[in-house]
């Protein structure tokens, strides 16, 4: 089922050589990137025979990101698309019966309706026409009618014209903004049914809260949702699971199933309908960076426990077996993120994939026969059936972008920080990478930081190296994937021990003799770009430096971005007298003193995640000193860039900018 999704991440063990090995071949660049498809959303088949999915690609003439849905044959014939030309369709179902295949599509008014396709031939019909929208949805098991997701419908909704100016908001909750949703009132996202014949949408879920992944149980009349309901919902992150009846009297309560303090989500059905699988948070852990660990729910007590086998181990997606014996899930430890399968009875845990493999969804055919996206070091991801002697490629999305390319290599080390700790980071080569010879460095650091690198096909690393680079992605405490100690370990020491393992990464790859020592460079967006500037005044080492999406003077932020409740917290409420040292200890902005790296600094002009504000300060601090910087700003843009004229433009100004600083090149030529 994909409803909202809360993360994707990263990557797998290995140390895989190149596909690619001849010199003369032409390195991954920004047109082969801007060429790339993204598969997401796969959903089998109730025969098996088909896997329908998402396909994002770039549209360069419309300059904006497209969604249109495929149907990929499983006997690995030519894939076809069933969504209309011109409108943005995701989230492919398929009827239990086969008859139809759901999609959530735009094509009329520009808002996401359910539409319907039915095998036997025609256009497809829309299922619903509520004026806000869809935002997810599921078919019931019996096949007669589909739950979904939708925001209370607000005035602007319900407007027959548009009004010459926007209505002015009102606002009285504690979270007040979110990043590409804009300021928050009290229009919430409850659970709606409607019926495939009658096609009149009935709300089942109430209140001044939000709800959230609804999920049916196999006698098609039970909903578990997952809904925080506490006094003050905007002030913690405790999420429950709730168990609504719909054929209750309307408008009575929905049942809280689970009572832990912890973020429950997730939520799927056994198939006898007596348990829940989950996720939820490692007990005591401090919120922000708990582990989401999987779960099993007693329906009829709401008694939790936990898996032996899978303890501070980040699990997404987990469902049961057809048979209820089991449970399948994508987990990621310790730089892989792996698709497993977990027998419930003995707690035996057996990973389905290899190092190298990075699943980043699956679902479930007939048989319990598993298919899954799959990206590898040499390719984004695909389409692969899961046989017992290996992967089967079924899809070919990126085969023509990527034939004849030279691919970069990627390799996973150990290193060890300064205080011992064993760590890992993975290296990518350029793709014409000569033994013996040092090149220069970039250090990547990512976001988050709960994330890890892993061997992905991570585009910009890619583009990176193809322009010569060593690429250098560490995954230094505050990362998932280490155990529970391991994310925490940044607590209040952001840019502490975890700069310690960033420069320790570097230091590990010069002493190998991959890099020149004279020729590096730092860079990361969001967290990976707070790193960035913590690294900047702490050492002078790097040639260059590029901060996306970063914060310096962290106080500013309270009140202005989205996490006014991570920053409480962490730090503790800012105007506080006993709180001030832990705001200013972890700050950059009062180090900027001591930064000589010129410095490229990017961001885009509506990012309420990470605000530009922050950008701007780091821009005129260093512009003040003489240190040489730039700041490009993305208009309309949020936390991440979606527009591709804007990625190209910000590809070119990380090659003009590290070719000036790192190789004195502005041609953009390496010297040999």
């Amino acid at each position: 089922m994909r409803l909202i999704r809360f993360r994707r991440r990263l990557l797998a063990l290995l140390l895989l050589p190149a596909i690619h090995s001849a010199t003369h071949a032409e390195p991954f660049g920004i047109e082969h990137y801007l060429a790339l498809g993204t598969v997401d959303e796969i959903a089998v088949s109730p025969d098996g025979a088909y896997v329908a999915y998402t396909l994002s690609t770039k549209d360069l003439e419309e300059d904006a990101y497209a969604d249109a849905v495929w149907v990929q044959p499983v006997d690995g014939s030519a894939a076809f698309r069933v969504s209309a030309e011109g409108a943005g369709s995701t989230s492919p179902q398929w009827s239990p019966d086969g008859r139809y295949l759901a999609v959530l599509s735009d094509r009329e008014d520009d808002v996401s309706q359910i539409w319907l396709y039915d095998r036997r031939g025609g256009d497809a019909h829309a299922l619903t026409t509520l004026p806000q929208g869809i935002d997810a949805y599921q078919w019931a098991p019996d096949g007669t009618k589909l739950l979904f997701l939708a925001e209370d419908p607000t005035p602007a909704d319900l407007d027959e014209e548009e009004p010459p100016n926007p209505r002015p908001w009102v606002i009285d909750r504690l979270q007040f903004k979110e990043d590409y949703t804009g300021y928050l009132d009290r229009y919430r996202a409850h659970v709606y049914v409607v019926d495939l014949e009658s096609r009149a949408p009935v709300q089942v879920t109430f209140g001044d809260y939000e709800d959230s992944e609804p999920a049916w149980a196999p006698d098609s009349r039970r909903i578990v949702f997952v809904s925080n309901r506490t006094p003050e919902p905007d002030g913690n992150r405790n999420t429950d699971l709730w168990i609504v009846d719909t054929a209750a009297k309307p408008g009575t309560a929905p049942r809280r199933l689970t009572t832990s303090e912890s973020a429950e989500a997730s939520p799927s059905w056994s198939p006898d309908g007596k348990t829940i699988l989950c996720t939820s948070g490692v007990p005591g852990a401090l919120p922000i960076y708990a582990i989401p660990q999987a779960a099993l729910v007693d329906v009829a007590s709401g008694a939790i426990q936990g898996f032996g086998a899978l303890k501070e181990t980040g699990v997404y997606e987990p469902r049961f077996s057809s048979d209820g014996t089991s449970m399948f899930a994508y987990i990621e430890s310790r730089g892989e993120q792996s698709l497993v399968r977990v027998d419930l009875a003995t707690g035996t845990l057996a990973t389905l994939t290899r190092g190298g493999e990075v699943v980043v969804d699956y679902d479930i055919g007939p048989g319990d026969a598993l298919y899954a996206i799959v990206a590898t070091p040499q390719a984004p991801g695909e389409i692969f059936a899961l046989n017992p002697d290996g992967l089967e490629k079924l899809s070919r999305v990126n085969d023509a972008v990527l034939s004849g390319l030279s691919l970069s290599r990627v390799e996973k080390h150990n290193y060890r920080s300064t205080d011992g700790t064993l760590l890992d980071t993975f290296v990518v080569f350029p793709p014409d990478y000569k033994p013996g010879r040092r090149y220069p460095g970039l250090l990547y650091i990512h976001g988050g930081p709960q994330a890890q690198w892993d061997a992905r096909f991570e585009a910009e690393s890619r583009l990176l190296a193809g322009r010569g680079y060593v690429v250098v992605m560490p995954n230094p405490r505050g990362s998932w994937g280490y155990g529970q100690a391991f994310a925490e370990a940044i607590y209040r020491d952001w840019g502490g021990i975890d700069y310690e393992d960033v420069i320790a990464s570097m230091d590990a790859v010069i002493a190998k003799g991959w890099v020149d020592p004279e020729r590096t460079a730092v860079y990361g967006w969001s967290y990976g770009g707070m790193m960035t500037n913590h690294v900047i005044t702490k050492t002078d080492r790097f040639r260059a430096a590029i901060t996306g999406a970063s914060a310096t003077l962290y106080v500013a932020n309270y009140g202005h971005d989205q996490y006014q409740r991570w920053w409480e917290e962490e730090l503790g409420l800012p105007w506080l007298a006993e709180n001030r040292e832990n705001w200013d200890r972890i700050t950059p902005f009062w180090s900027l003193d001591k930064v000589v790296t010129p410095t490229l600094i990017v961001g885009g002009e509506d990012d309420w995640n990470v605000p530009i504000l922050n950008s701007e300060q780091l821009y005129i601090a260093l512009k003040r000193r003489g240190v040489p910087t730039e700041l490009v700003v993305y208009p309309g843009e949020g936390h991440v860039l979606s527009v591709p004229s804007y990625e190209r433009h910000l590809y070119e100004q990380y090659f003009r900018w590290l070719d000036r600083y790192v190789t004195g090149k502005e041609d953009g030529r390496l010297r040999p």
